[in-house]
């Protein structure tokens, strides 16, 4: 499932057209409607709360990727905590009344600079508060237009990956299936199709991907078995350049350190070295691993 944006409930949105209102009704040296609705609406209200979620995220410039990593999550946990019932009332009762001042239409036509963030965020919010189960690639490419906005520069589109299926951690099994069934088809676009040991590595990343330490214990021991079956073709190859090249290739295979910590990186890893076994199995016959 996707989430519409829908600038009618972006509180950010809101707000920024009411104070261009104000500024615009206030130079014609005409009295604003706006402030009164301004008033009722974002004062001590859950749309107010709301959109201090708003503010707090777009007047903070210039972090490194991991704080604006925090400052996103932070701010995306706080937006559980508030009332949806209410701030759903409060967004239909706030452009009721702009319709009885405005021609709503024209209005919500006005450009927004930062337009594309404003949307980034209200679909994340919507994300976060929502019991129906989001496709992925929604939320990596929402978070990657806020972490680029905070930290002013390219992100890596990896590391909101391997950090969004961390945030899976604390989900339930649906959506980490969800996540397997994305990875599955990732994977097949380049590959073209997976065999049954690479399905069955990532059933095992998904149903265990609350369990660093079982994880690592399942990557390290396929490494073993993976490492054991090259060395057995490097003795079993006479060709001198192809056993060179195992040789290499059996070095750069190597299990995680007890310090470091499993992501989506060496799922993939461990995927390729699957398809190297798979091409070795179907060059010099059956390879178990």
């Amino acid at each position: 499932m996707y989430i519409k944006h829908s600038k009618f409930k972006n509180t950010g949105i809101l707000f920024e057209l009411l104070v261009r209102k104000i500024t615009a009704d206030t130079l014609a040296g005409a009295e604003s409607p706006s402030v009164n609705i301004l008033k009722k609406y974002f004062v001590n209200t859950e749309l107010g709360k709301e959109y201090k979620l708003y503010e707090t995220l777009f007047k903070t410039k210039n972090l490194s990727e991991l704080k604006a990593n925090t400052i996103l999550n932070t701010i995306l946990e706080a937006s559980k905590k508030l009332n949806r019932k209410s701030l759903k009332r409060e967004k239909y009762n706030l452009v009721k009344e702009l319709r009885e001042h405005y021609n709503v239409e024209d209005l919500f036509k006005t450009d927004i600079s930062n337009y594309k963030s404003l949307a980034a965020l209200y679909t994340l919010f919507e994300v976060y508060n929502t019991t129906y189960v989001i496709n992925p690639n929604q939320i990596i490419d929402n978070k990657l237009v806020l972490l680029e906005q905070l930290s002013l520069k390219e992100i890596d589109k990896n590391n909101i990956k391997n950090n969004l299926l961390e945030e899976f951690k604390s989900e339930d099994k649906d959506i980490r299936l969800l996540t397997y069934r994305v990875i599955l088809e990732k994977f097949n676009n380049k590959y073209s199709h997976l065999s049954d040991t690479q399905k069955s590595i990532l059933r095992e990343f998904i149903e265990h991907i609350d369990s660093t330490s079982k994880l690592k214990e399942f990557y390290n021991l396929k490494i073993q078995e993976i490492k054991k079956t090259i060395l057995d073709e490097i003795k079993s190859v006479k060709d001198d350049a192809t056993k060179i090249k195992l040789i290499e290739v059996n070095k750069f295979i190597v299990e995680i350190g007890k310090n470091k910590k499993i992501n989506n990186d060496n799922l993939v890893d461990l995927l390729q070295f699957c398809n190297l076994i798979e091409e070795l199995k179907t060059s010099h016959g059956p390879v178990q691993i």
